[in-house]
């Protein structure tokens, strides 16, 4: 409210104001659709990169079950005798299976296997938790991301907190 005697004048903002204002604007839409493009692909790349060995770990009806001996280890994988939860069809003598999952040579763990392939995945609580384990460390990238991009500090602390959790839960079900 303007005081007795004073006037007050408003100004329109001159076009190329509103112009510039209008770019700025634009600008800072593109780069948080683009920001949020970037962490929805990575989570996108962290449930495929998952899926492959989730699938079998969790969804077991139909495949070929069994229990895994550890005989040998290499860099990554170990291999083993496997004798399968039933009796018939055609199951591989030796399966190998992900270093990771196993405690070494002589280990016994429950696998199923893939269709069609003589490669073994851990089921059970340690290996469906290990399956999931790239979409955590997408979830740790994307929350990154969703911090410093987007400015959502506590959508990021949400998505970092899931994603070190469910690391931090695989490495546990492993370990002990």
């Amino acid at each position: 409210m303007a005081s007795p005697g004073v006037t007050t004048v408003t100004s329109k903002r001159s076009r190329t104001r509103r112009a510039g204002e209008s770019a700025y604007g634009l600008l800072l839409l593109t780069k948080n659709a683009v920001v949020a493009l970037i962490a929805l692909f990575l989570l996108a790349a962290g449930v495929w990169s998952s899926w492959s060995d989730a699938r079998p770990a969790m969804l077991t009806k139909g495949l070929d079950r069994g229990v895994v001996t550890v005989r040998e280890c290499g860099d990554d994988w170990c291999t083993g005798s496997f004798t399968p939860a039933r009796e018939g069809g055609e199951d591989p003598d030796r399966v190998r299976i992900d270093k990771a999952v196993t405690d070494g040579t002589g280990d016994r763990l429950a696998v199923a296997l893939k269709p069609g392939t003589d490669e073994g995945v851990r089921t059970g609580p340690a290996g469906v938790l290990h399956a999931w384990v790239p979409l955590g460390g997408s979830l740790l990238l994307a929350a990154l991301l969703v911090a410093g991009g987007l400015r959502m500090r506590r959508t990021a602390w949400v998505t970092g907190l899931l994603g070190a959790a469910l690391l931090g839960a695989s490495f546990a079900a492993l370990t002990f």
